[in-house]
């Protein structure tokens, strides 16, 4: 996994879905197909969606502790 994408995962509260995308390894029409399928979770705010951190980290196996 990029190095930027790890730091935006421990560091921010959401991220774009090209960056959860990113941190899956799968593209951009993936990650987005993912979200709406639930796989991915994610949150509409106004006309964008995000993906919060804290259950990416998880499904990632991403311990915020080992720092």
């Amino acid at each position: 996994m990029d190095s930027a994408v790890r730091d935006a995962l421990i560091k921010d509260l959401t991220v774009s879905v090209e960056t959860a995308g990113k941190a899956f390894g799968i593209g951009r029409n993936a990650a987005y197909a993912a979200c709406a399928n639930l796989q991915i979770p994610s949150v509409r705010i106004g006309g964008r969606i995000v993906v919060p951190t804290a259950p990416l980290r998880k499904m990632l196996g991403i311990d915020v502790g080992a720092q």
